[in-house]
């Protein structure tokens, strides 16, 4: 279609979830023409642990009681399965996919008042992981089952081999 790949997920998500604020983590310049708002890694320059808490932190202030990590590079996920990551399992401390056997920490939902606290913990231990935030998060951090489709839409692309594969 021609839409970045950034554009594609927007649309996903606006369909999905109407209501909820859209905003870009870290570096996003490439991605002004989209006007989205952009808030900064909180600290930078410890990789996407500062995104997390960034975005938790923005959340928090805003009110929100749930802030949805989308990696970027996800071209098939489909309106209704963001809708489902967005409202199903409220109670849980983040409501996750997994993708084999590893959950996916920019492919989730966080309870802001339970995860915030965790990934600042666990950066204040010397880890930068976003695994270690949800093993710190422990049971808390349930994975969303999916359906065979639901588990192909969730491929991400990393190349352009990836892209045409689809």
């Amino acid at each position: 279609s021609g839409a970045t790949l950034v554009a594609l997920l927007r649309e996903g998500l606006e369909r999905a979830l109407p209501d909820a604020e859209l905003v870009l983590v870290g570096a996003a310049e490439a991605y002004g023409g989209l006007d989205l708002s952009a808030i900064g890694d909180e600290p930078s320059g410890v990789g996407p642990i500062g995104g997390l808490i960034g975005l938790l932190v923005h959340a928090e202030q805003r009110g929100a009681t749930h802030a949805l990590v989308l990696a970027c590079d996800l071209p098939r996920v489909a309106a209704p399965l963001l809708q489902r990551l967005g409202t199903e399992s409220p109670a849980a401390s983040a409501l996750v996919i997994a993708q084999g056997e590893i959950k996916n920490p920019l492919l989730a939902r966080y309870t802001v008042a339970e995860a915030l606290p965790a990934a600042r913990a666990t950066l204040e231990a010397g880890k930068r992981s976003l695994q270690a935030v949800l093993e710190r998060l422990s049971d808390g951090a349930v994975i969303m089952p999916l359906s065979q489709a639901e588990a192909a839409s969730v491929e991400d692309w990393d190349t352009p081999e990836d892209m045409q594969k689809s």
